[in-house]
């Protein structure tokens, strides 16, 4: 299968259309107000939706979504849409209506409208700036390190800014970012006809350059030089809390930077499953940007285990993999299922000998990006979580790793079961013999 036989994202038709009020809609946005008459009201969303049921603060996805948006357009008188702030973007409503309402897109677009209209707070503003915060961490890592995960600092950013003084903000790496890892074994790296282009994302970059290196290790042993481009934050954490024209400047940046790659018929793979669903999708439809560039950008783009999957499909994936004989836990993030494309983390670990992976059937890891960093929602995440939780819990002492494609659920579920959380391309890459899971580093093969 290639990148074009994929199911492409943005192919609804867009046109003009009249919001409820009758007054006129800007045609980047009229196929999504064009699906409101879509929904029948039959409550499935609300029942399955993690958020409803974990808080009565958020009246669920048919009220806060297709409901409420008719009070929400050109003429149409204005409701204070409070409860919309409490959506987490998880997008089980999508996943469950039967009428194909885009619910959680809906609730974006409005949450966006509100800060258009009042202003962002200084929390979400700041939690929007990942790439920044990261950059600026890994300076002095230890020193940062200290200064954000300790009791007092923790208080006074849960009393001051509203940050949840027990939400589990990740820690900056203190063995160097994956940039300067790439710098250091430049010298070393496999050089190929066969070659992939890699999307780290911010959290690979500052918080998880493991994450990378597994990732680089696995793409060398099947035969492909890697190109890392320069790239900057996907977006994402913009779009949850409503600033849309700073997203907008990311996402047209990143597209130009990946642009020329996509154009030479390059795979352009991603280990962050949340950036990855950025670029191919999210981002472009909530934006209403539909150019060329953009679905070319989105067309090269895949998910690491997607592609890897891809790569055994036409028996170009190798096989020599060790034995790992241990139970492994699998949590499907949110944005795993909003792909569409099944779940390749599963088709691929299922290759690995000795390897018992349990898949989750949670509804969601409760942290959302940046949802459940917040105070006032911190409580709801936990709640929201605990279905992945027990999930975990239940299969006993027997699980050390628990594994996820999403950096936000491995956070979220290390906070929640203590145990350690992996990424699948790190596993694979234990399997291939490279990697050490426990260390969390590159190891040397024999006689490699």
């Amino acid at each position: 299968m290639t990148a074009a036989q994929r199911n492409e994202p943005g192919t609804e038709p867009v046109g003009q259309a009249s919001s409820p009020a009758g007054a006129p809609v800007p045609a980047a946005h009229a196929s999504l107000y064009e699906l409101l008459d879509q929904c029948l009201k039959c409550n499935i969303c609300a029942s399955y939706c993690p958020v409803a049921a974990a808080t009565d603060a958020f009246p669920g996805p048919k009220y806060a979504g297709p409901q409420a948006q008719r009070f929400r357009e050109p003429g149409a008188r204005r409701t204070p849409d409070h409860s919309v702030d409490y959506c987490s973007a998880c997008r089980v409503c999508n996943e469950a209506c039967p009428s194909g309402v885009k619910i959680a897109e809906l609730n974006a677009r409005a949450k966006a409208k509100i800060v258009q209209e009042r202003g962002i707070p200084l929390r979400n503003w700041l939690l929007g700036r990942n790439e920044v915060l990261g950059r600026v961490g890994s300076l002095a890592p230890h020193l940062a390190n200290l200064g954000m995960h300790n009791p007092v600092s923790r208080l006074l950013a849960e009393k001051v800014m509203g940050i949840a003084r027990e939400a589990p903000i990740p820690r900056w790496s203190t063995r160097g970012t994956f940039g300067a890892w790439l710098k250091r074994t430049k010298g070393r790296r496999l050089k190929s006809d066969k070659k992939v282009v890699y999307f780290h994302g911010c959290s690979t970059m500052y918080y998880e350059p493991a994450v990378g290196q597994a990732a680089v290790a696995v793409f060398e042993h099947n035969g492909y030089e890697v190109i890392v481009p320069p790239q900057n934050c996907c977006g994402l954490p913009m779009l949850n809390n409503g600033e849309f024209p700073a997203a907008a400047k990311l996402y047209r940046s990143n597209i130009a930077k990946l642009l020329p790659y996509a154009e030479a018929g390059l795979p352009i793979v991603g280990t962050s499953i949340s950036c990855v669903l950025t670029l191919r999708e999210e981002a472009a439809e909530l934006l209403g940007i539909d150019e060329e560039a953009s679905r070319t950008v989105q067309r090269a783009t895949w998910d690491m285990c997607e592609w890897l999957r891809d790569l055994h499909e036409r028996g170009e994936l190798r096989t020599d993999l060790c034995e790992l004989a241990m139970l492994l836990p699998y949590h499907a993030s949110c944005q795993t299922r909003a792909h569409r494309m099944g779940k390749p983390a599963l088709d691929v670990l299922a290759l690995v000998p000795g390897l018992d992976v349990r898949e989750s059937d949670a509804r969601c890891c409760g942290l959302a990006g940046t949802y459940g960093y917040k105070v006032e929602k911190y409580p709801i995440a936990m709640k929201v979580g605990q279905e992945a939780f027990e999930f975990i819990e239940d299969l006993g002492d027997e699980v050390e790793f628990v594994a996820a494609d999403s950096e936000i659920c491995r956070w979220q579920l290390e906070h929640g079961t203590h145990k350690a959380a992996r990424h699948p391309a790190e596993v694979l890459a234990a399997a291939y013999g490279l990697y050490d899971l426990r260390k969390r580093q590159l190891v040397t093969k024999p006689g490699g």
